[in-house]
């Protein structure tokens, strides 16, 4: 049974007038945009069941390669074992709690700093130091805890949940659209992170990306260099894709002279990750919002390019980002939680169309019907 429950009364509010027809349906209500219970609710309904990034497979290639994270609070570790296959385990030894390996690297043996209890890469028990005292003490019976890992489309994602379906099935097309125009992912090395604290709910980033109705009003520059009449958005399943051209000439954003890549294809993966393919050189960029409470967001940007430095095209894609879209974005989603802490403001209409174009919210209205489902799930069952 969950630990945060929703009554079917407070259920009925927050969908509100929610349609599953986005041309006659209304958002759900900001209650669980400033509410800390509804985090609680998302912590367990959607963090902890999701698939979640951890990292391009070019970390964990190598027999002893390790990747360390933080999944809703809860520290794993992604390994290469000496077989070759992945394994991912919590972070944690079974003598006192303590958090057995930091960040990334390369290891023989997993050695807990505390009181060096070791565990090969299988995560069984090797060695604990002074147990040959001790009565009952089973040390075959003792292994880290496991948890499910998955390559997908050349990423490591995990999972925390060990009845969740595998990424790949859950997300239907995905991949093969993916791997269509980003078929040079698996030799795509990291170049640049970007990380953002932000005073919004986690939903408002999300709900903020996945429309471009607002880009020809809060985005000049990103608008220049895009092709808006040819921006398609399409859902399915757990994802939706964005995808456009670029538009060719000079732009206010940044130089696309020598660009091989002339796609802006973007997709929304459930519930809080955007992977990304735009115009230049060969590039891909993973995007993650993190909740740190109902009311402020961590934001990861990863930059995939063709070469560890990047080159000046691409570090002039970076600033513009960093400095100019970023900020733009930002301060609209931070004023919108503003509004929604005021009276004057709990639900709105999805401006949508039917032939799905880029100023269409019909994303968010998809996004919010995920959300829907889970908050569904934690409904208390009432006689």
């Amino acid at each position: 049974m969950s630990r945060h429950q929703l009554s079917n009364a407070e259920f009925t509010q927050i969908k509100g007038q929610y349609d599953p027809v986005a041309l006659r349906s209304h958002s759900i209500n900001t209650r669980c945009y400033t509410e800390a219970k509804f985090l609680d609710i998302e912590r367990e309904q959607i963090f902890q069941r999701s698939w979640q990034f951890l990292c391009h497979e070019e970390k964990l290639r190598q027999p002893g390669d390790y990747v360390c994270a933080n999944v809703d609070g809860r520290s794993v570790v992604g390994i290469r074992n000496r077989s070759g296959e992945l394994a991912a385990f919590y972070n944690v030894c079974k003598h006192r709690g303590h958090e057995l390996l930091a960040d990334e690297g390369n290891i023989k043996r997993i050695t807990c700093p505390y009181h060096a209890w070791t565990y090969d890469l299988d995560g069984a028990l090797v060695t604990a130091p002074r147990a040959e005292y001790l009565e009952n003490f089973e040390q075959k019976s003792i292994c880290l805890d496991q948890i499910q890992i998955e390559i997908f489309c050349h990423l490591v994602f995990v999972n925390l949940d060990p009845a969740a379906a595998p990424l790949a099935l859950q997300s239907g097309g995905l991949a093969s659209e993916i791997m269509q125009y980003a078929p040079d992912l698996a030799a795509l090395t990291f170049a640049h992170r970007l990380t953002y604290r932000i005073k919004a709910n986690w939903k408002s980033v999300v709900d903020n990306f996945l429309e471009c109705y607002h880009c020809p009003v809060a985005h000049k520059g990103f608008s220049s260099m895009i092709d808006m009449g040819s921006y398609r958005v399409t859902t399915q399943g757990i994802y939706s894709s964005h995808m456009a051209k670029a538009r060719p000439g000079k732009n206010s954003a940044y130089d696309l002279a020598d660009a091989t890549v002339t796609d802006h294809a973007v997709w929304f993966l459930w519930p809080n990750l955007t992977l990304m393919r735009y115009p230049g050189r060969g590039n891909f960029m993973v995007w993650r919002f993190y909740p740190i409470s109902a009311t402020e967001t961590w934001e990861e940007f990863d930059f995939f390019f063709e070469s560890a430095e990047p080159n000046d095209s691409e570090k002039e894609a970076i600033r513009f980002i960093d400095e100019v879209l970023q900020p733009e974005d930002i301060s609209l989603v931070e004023s919108v939680q503003r509004g929604m802490n005021t009276p004057a403001f709990n639900s709105g209409r999805y401006m949508v169309d039917i032939e799905g174009s880029g100023a269409s919210e019909h994303a968010v209205h998809h996004f919010h019907g995920l959300l829907l489902d889970a908050y569904q799930r934690a409904c208390l069952i009432e006689a």
